[in-house]
This record gives C-alpha cells, structure tokens and sequence, in this order.
C-alpha cells in the first residue's frame, strides 16, 4: 500500500512582475523529487497579485508544463512559438538548449490560477532543439467512474493515452477529481514501479492509504514506492494532479531559470547570456 513518504506545504512568494505564487517544490527538494524540480500553484482572485504577469525570461535544459485552472495565459517565445490557454488546458515547453519566452495572464471575472511544473531534463537531451506545445480542453482524454473523474494529460492511464507525451521523458499527468467521500483506488503495474509519484491537492481533503489523518488543500504529497495507491476524499470532495516520473539520478546544477549538471555550464549559459549567443 502506497503511503504519504513526505509533505510539502506551499510557501508564498512573488515572481515575475509581481505575480503571487505558491511554491510547493523548488530548489530545496530538487533532489528528494528527482525529476520534478518545481512546482508553483499561481494566481489570485485579485488581478493586482498576477496581472503583471512574467515578461520575457530565459530557460535551459528544462521543459515547464502550465495547467490552467481559470483565467487564460498567452505564451510568447523566442522561436516564434504562442498561442493561448484557458482553463482546463496546457502548455508544454521544452526549452532545451535555450528559450526566452514570456507568460502573461488575464483573469476571468478578476481571477486567475494555474500550476506550473518544471521537468528536468536528462544529460543527452538537455540542449535539444525548443519546442513549444500545447493542449486544448477537447483533446484531453477522460475517465469517468462512480467514484472520480480522470483527466489524463500525459501518461497512459486504464488504457487510454494522454493528450501529449514527453519528447524526452516518459510522465504521467492526471488531473483528478474525486467525488465526496469517495476513492481513488489504482495498482501500479510493474513498468512504473521506478517512478516518483506526487500529488499536488489543491482543493478539498484526501485522506491516503491506512491514514485517516486528512491532507488539506493546497499541499504538495510524495508517495512511496508501492504497488497499490488507495485516495479518500473529504466530506466536500477533492481535486488533486497526480504525477509521475523516473529520476534522473544526475548532479543538478541549477542558477535560477538555468539547469544543467554541472557550475561549468551554468558559467557557461550565463556567458552566453550576456554575450548574446544564448539562442542556438
């Protein structure tokens, strides 16, 4: 029976322009996450907090993945990628070798949320060619049950193929919804045995596993290994992203928006950076 391995309950900041986000993972837990490096729950129901937005900024060696869940955010990058999202949709970038790109976002009767989650890139891939994707709310499959609602962004979930899959590294993505007083039971097959799974709840209650000790939205949850994964929601029902991966088990060098494996290729991007020849 999988079981809670660690909490992690967000910490307020302000990034970009001023945009009030939730830090659940970051630079602390880059390594017990392995190969999650961040995951930020942004927004607000005041457009003063976000309407800033994240104007242009660098990126290396990683891929952000942008889950709206109100308002919209229009993406803009160096290689002539953008496009817009509402709620219910995605943003997949991979920025490899180098992006600059920008976020701004627009609220939706003066609200505005999202979670963001950075993917590290493994050594060989970490200066391919940017890409950026995206995924409409038509094109994500679902799964409906008596008991929850499934929406499968990437991964593979009772069958069904999600709506992307990494270029680079193989990730599940599930946006959960689960009824009052209802559960999420899963086996894990044997081909993810390996991978780190989370939880980010960011409404509602669960109670995991033999716990009977409720986990309260927002709270970022990492799981145990394990074959059998058991979710209760609370009284009010519960909405959670379940994700997973395989680590990298890399040395990770990380300055800033920049990734890499090692201080020499930080010294090396940030040169770049500053001579110009960061885009390649």
């Amino acid at each position: 029976m999988v079981s809670v391995k660690a909490l992690y309950k967000p910490q307020k900041m302000t990034e970009g322009a001023g945009v009030t986000v939730q830090r659940v993972l970051g630079f602390e837990t880059r390594y017990e996450c392995d190969p999650f490096l961040l995951l930020d729950f942004f927004g607000s129901d005041s457009e003063l907090e976000f309407k800033a937005g994240f104007p242009e900024h660098p990126h290396r060696g990683i891929e952000t993945i942008t889950y709206m869940l109100k308002g919209q955010v229009k993406h803009t990058d160096s290689t002539g990628g953008s496009g817009t999202i509402g709620a219910g949709e995605v943003q997949w970038m991979t920025a490899g070798s180098g992006i600059i790109h920008s976020e701004m976002p627009t609220g939706e009767n003066g609200a505005m949320y999202g979670i963001q989650l950075w993917l590290n890139l493994p050594q060989e891939y970490k200066m391919v060619k940017p890409v950026y994707r995206e995924l409409r709310r038509e094109d994500i499959p679902v799964v409906e049950t008596t008991s929850s609602q499934v929406k499968i962004i990437s991964g593979k979930y009772r069958k069904r193929d999600g709506g992307l899959q990494g270029l680079y590294k193989p990730i599940d993505i599930f946006d959960v919804k689960l009824w009052p007083d209802s559960v999420f039971d899963e086996v894990i097959t044997p081909d993810f045995r390996d991978y780190h799974y989370f939880l980010f709840v960011y409404e509602g209650e669960i109670t995991l596993g033999n716990s009977d000790k409720p986990i309260l939205a927002p709270c970022g949850v990492a799981l145990t290994q394990g074959t059998i994964i058991h979710i209760r929601a609370g009284a009010n029902g519960a909405n959670f992203m379940f994700f997973g991966a395989e680590p990298n088990n890399e040395p990770i060098a990380w300055h800033g928006p920049i990734v890499m494996n090692t201080d020499a290729e930080i010294r090396k991007a940030i040169e770049e950076l500053n001579s110009g020849t960061f885009l390649k």
